[in-house]
């Protein structure tokens, strides 16, 4: 009688455990599932930031070679002006 109650005992520790242990595959079912997801997500705001920094880095390009430019066209403007300055008049102390 003894070697049923112990079989019986067993038998109830396996079952047991094995509804314990789909409980347990069914939770980490679901959080790979979230995981997943988020995972996804963030490839996708990845790839916009991606793009976002290329749209950027065109516009400094663009923002550096206008810099350029405005800084040749003032350096001419100084010099063609610097020549046309006519002497003022010292003040003197009293």
């Amino acid at each position: 009688m003894t070697r049923k109650h112990s079989w019986a005992k067993l038998a109830v520790a396996v079952v047991l455990s094995l509804t314990l242990t789909a409980c347990k595959d069914t939770k980490t079912l679901e959080e790979n599932e979230q995981l997943k997801t988020q995972v996804a997500g963030l490839q996708k705001e990845n790839g916009q930031l991606g793009n976002d920094l290329e749209t950027m880095t065109a516009a400094r390009d663009t923002l550096a070679k206008e810099n350029e430019g405005l800084k040749a066209e003032i350096k001419a403007l100084k010099t063609k002006s610097s020549g046309k300055k006519a002497a003022g008049r010292k003040r003197r102390r009293s």
